[in-house]
């Protein structure tokens, strides 16, 4: 009879397992879409940010047609990627190089860096910047949790069981995670456009495109003055010896 009530009980405890493992799976899937949520909506905030910039940067550099069509066209692509969080984020790489160029253009328009309308749309896109930098480490973050489920042993059999796969993270490349956002300066002299970390010392920013890069070859050494010539007089020659007597 103990042996039916042992089965049993192992019966009752891989249900009990089964059921918890499923829920959470559930739970944890259902967080990864309401952060990818957060991150599509910061996407598209600064996609409907850069119509507006684009325009007041026209108004004082009209001539610029190239940088414009440049960076409405990745625009227009970005904003129509509806796919993975992989196809989403190759999207982004070509809309954030058309973003540098324009903001490049703002450098040669000291007029247009102190246009009140400028500031206020470059303050908004900095805001969503860092929104949107929030929104895709709390995603990843999910992500990764989650998929360290679907790999760990025993939840590995209940994902497998239920179908539940690794999600992909939300990356976009190297050199672009690098540069970060595009960060104007309108204080400090110098370059005003730069693409590194806004926490970063300016000499540790990435120059904007077309920026002269500083040399950073150290300037000669002085040469060290000659030695003075040894002026201790030389030893007079000892005296002769007394003759003898």
């Amino acid at each position: 009879m103990w042996v039916l009530w042992v089965v049993l009980g192992l019966v009752a405890l891989s249900v009990i397992f089964g059921i918890v493992g499923y829920n959470r799976f559930v739970a944890q899937r259902q967080l990864i879409k309401d952060s990818w949520a957060n991150i599509d909506t910061e996407l598209r905030r600064r996609y409907d940010l850069i119509p507006n910039l684009v325009e007041t940067v026209k108004g004082y550099a009209s001539h610029e047609r190239a940088v414009f069509e440049n960076v409405t066209r990745a625009r227009a692509a970005a904003a129509a990627a509806t796919g993975s969080p992989a196809e989403q984020a190759a999207a982004e790489g070509p809309f954030v190089a058309a973003l540098r160029q324009l903001f490049a253009v703002v450098e040669n328009y000291p007029d247009l860096k102190a246009n009140q309308n400028f500031l206020a749309l470059q303050g908004e896109l900095t805001n969503t910047e860092d929104r949107l930098q929030t929104a895709r480490r709390f995603y990843n973050a999910n992500v990764r949790d989650y998929n360290q489920r679907v790999q760990q042993f025993p939840s590995m059999f209940i994902a497998r069981m239920f179908g539940f796969k690794e999600e992909e993270f939300f990356e976009v490349e190297e050199a672009l995670r690098e540069a970060g956002a595009p960060q104007v300066n309108f204080t400090q002299p110098g370059p005003s456009v730069s693409f590194g970390d806004p926490g970063a010392a300016p000499s540790e920013r990435a120059p904007a495109p077309g920026a002269p890069v500083p040399s950073t070859a150290s300037a000669p050494a002085p040469e060290a003055p000659p030695a003075p010539a040894d002026e201790t007089p030389p030893m007079p020659p000892p005296p002769p010896d007394d003759a003898a007597p």
